[in-house]
Parts: structure tokens; sequence; C-alpha cells
């Protein structure tokens, strides 16, 4: 048997490298990690609807706005901090992308694993919802809390601050407990305007992927990377305008109606159960339509990209 000379050693490496470097793999520390933040981060929006219902038991509603905006604003600030995980996975995969033009075989495997990445997160933040839409009754209770806290020292921080002692936490984890079969029976679907539901499904479907599918965009066509995972506002501006326009508005009036007395604080309650229900629906959606968000964010970076001024 002959043997092998340094330089077949040396192609048989650089073929093992070239096989490892275009397998790529699902599961990672990255992927766990933007998992993680998006399960808080989408949870922490469902959590958010209890400000209303807050609002109207304190008859405060506008403090429990400023707090549910306080919540908001934190989700959203959060949200930034997936980019660092989701970011070096899209790198890679865009890397293979490029890489991998000529073999369509090998770059559809990575296309494949990285939406299924992209869907895994996705996912995350619809388990995120449904635990958070769990803990409503805590919630409802929290914001009370804060209300009062807010009025007592006029100051979001020292509220936070009262709210973060261990006294104060175990009481508002003692709030908390699972709704009867009676009572989520008792939600009348009918007293909540159908517009507003369907509003919030669609507004919740495109919120739950914009950043996603941009990223999965700049894969799709790595030609037109750069400006695909800046476009992520094309699919959240659909999703501000719908909320701006038909969610918010009709919510906010529901709730001013509660405080005035021709609505009840059960009607309230009904809405904010079916708020965080149809935003998880919303969630399950955003899988339906991930891949044709991708899709139109990547022809809309095509498109700028052959603009000429």
């Amino acid at each position: 048997m002959t043997p092998l000379s340094s330089d077949h050693y040396i192609t048989i490496s650089k073929t093992v490298r070239t096989v490892v470097d275009v397998t790529p793999h699902l599961w990672s520390g990255r992927l766990v990690g933007a998992m993680v933040i998006t399960f808080i981060t989408q949870g922490v929006t469902i959590g958010a609807y209890a400000a209303r219902l807050a609002g109207v038991q304190t008859h405060r509603i506008a403090t429990s706005i400023s707090l549910y905006n306080l919540f908001m604003t934190v989700g959203r600030l959060a949200t930034l901090f997936s980019v660092f995980f989701i970011a070096p996975l899209s790198d890679a995969a865009g890397n293979a992308a490029g890489q991998l033009q000529s073999n369509p075989a090998d770059l559809a495997v990575w296309q494949h694993v990285f939406e299924w990445q992209l869907r895994l997160i996705v996912l995350a933040g619809t388990i995120g919802m449904l635990v958070f839409a769990a803990l409503l009754p805590m919630f409802t209770y929290l914001f009370r809390r804060g209300v009062r806290s807010f009025e007592q020292r006029g100051s979001v921080p020292h509220a936070v601050a009262q709210l973060a002692k261990v006294r104060n936490v175990i009481d508002v984890l003692r709030a908390e407990h699972l709704p009867s079969w009676t009572q989520l029976r008792s939600f009348n679907w009918r007293t909540v305007p159908k517009r507003l539901m369907i509003s919030n499904i669609l507004v919740t479907g495109v919120y739950s992927i914009g950043v996603q599918a941009a990223f999965l965009a700049s894969v799709l066509d790595p030609h037109v990377a750069r400006t695909a995972t800046s476009l992520s506002g094309v699919i959240n501006g659909v999703g501000t305008i719908l909320f701006t326009l038909f969610v918010d508005p009709t919510s906010s009036m529901i709730t001013d109606q509660a405080i005035h007395g021709t609505r009840s604080v059960e009607e309230v309650r009904t809405m904010v159960f079916y708020l965080s229900l149809t935003a998880i629906v919303g969630s399950l959606l955003s899988q339906v339509i991930f891949v044709q968000a991708a899709s139109v964010i990547e022809y809309v970076a095509r498109f700028a990209n052959h603009l000429h001024f």
C-alpha cells in the first residue's frame, strides 16, 4: 500500500474543513439566547395589557397608560439585545450563501436551517405570550400597586424601586391565580368589537416577524443583504399603522367608557383577555406569512438597489 504524501494530507484536510464549513447546525448558544430574550419581550407585551384593567379599577387611566408605555418601551428596548444573538447567525448563513452560489443544494440547506432558527425564535415569543397571559392577574395587581406607589412618590424610578422590595414582590406573586373554566366561559366575546380583535391579530402577526423576516431576506439574496437587514420597518411599519388606527383608539375608548360607567369592569377584563388571545393567534399566524414577509423585504431591497439618483 503506497503511503499518502503530504500534499494528499493537505487536500484531505481542506476537504474535511470544507464539509464542516458547509454543514450548518440548528442549535447553538446564540439561538437559545435569542429565544430567551424574545420569550421575555413578547411576554411583557401581553403583561402590559393589564394596565388598562388596572386603570379602570384604580380610576387612574393616565397614570396606568404611562406605566403601560413604560412596559412597552422596556420590551422594545430589550428586543434590540436579541439582535446581538440573531446577527451572528445571519452572518454565518449569509457568508455561506455568498460562497455557495454555485452549489444550490448546499445553499438551500443553509437557508432552510437559518429559516428554522428564526421560526424557533418566533415560537419562543409565542410561548412567552402564553405564559405571561396566564400571569395577567399578577400583572394587574402589579399595575395597581404601581399606580399607588407613583402617586405617593411622584417618580417612576422611585415607584419601581419600591415595587422591587422583597415584601412587595412576594405580595405580587401571591396575587397570581389561574382562572377557572367558569371564569373563562364568562368572557363574552360579543362585548369586544370584532374589528379590534381582527386588527390585533394582524398587528401582532406583523410585529412578531419584522426583524426576523429582514434577516431571512438578507440570506435569500446576499447581494442586497445589508439593505434587507435595515428594512424591517417595511413590515413593522404596516403593524404600526394598524395599531395606531384600529387597536389603540378602540381599546382606549372601551377603557374610557368603563370609567364613565357606560361599560362594566368585567367588559374591560374581557377585552384584556381577548387582546391577549388574539395576540397569541397573531403570533401563530406570523409563522404562516413569515417567508412571504421575507420575500417582500427582499423585493424592496432589490428595488432600492436598482434605483439610481
